[in-house]
């Protein structure tokens, strides 16, 4: 049987290892979210350092049923088939390499319902690659 004195230490001990526990726990957090706040500012210059290179169609805008029907293509489709559903781009923005001996294309959409976001296509030897997002 456990006596009341011996218990009292387990006690304490217990509360020491969860505050301890807690304290580590916290300063995990902080720090991840200080490395988080560094990357989303950095992933913000990169956004903003992305301009067009060449303007294409100035009214362009994709819309909430041409991205849901863009979003059904599979990655490989024929570039043909994606500007079936979505069209001439607004701009066009520098190439670059993805992988090793591929130059990727890359077209911008500013979307209809939100403006400041554009959708960035890209494509691969006239083959649709994939998409991402820009934010302003």
């Amino acid at each position: 049987m456990v006596s009341r004195r011996s218990a009292l230490p387990q006690a304490l001990s217990m509360r020491s290892l969860i505050a301890g526990g807690v304290v580590v726990a916290a300063a995990i957090v902080l720090l991840d979210v200080r490395g988080m706040s560094a990357w989303f500012s950095r992933s913000q210059s990169q956004v903003n350092e992305k301009s067009c290179h060449e303007l294409v169609q100035t009214e362009a805008k994709l819309s909430r049923e041409q991205l849901a029907a863009l979003l059904t293509i599979p990655e490989r489709d024929s570039k043909e088939r994606v500007r079936e559903v979505v069209s001439e781009p607004y701009c066009r923005l520098a190439n670059l390499s993805v992988r090793a001996d591929v130059q990727a294309e890359r077209e911008a959409y500013p979307l209809e319902f939100d403006p400041k976001t554009q959708l960035v296509i890209l494509y691969e030897n006239d083959e649709y690659a994939g998409y991402r997002f820009n934010f302003e």
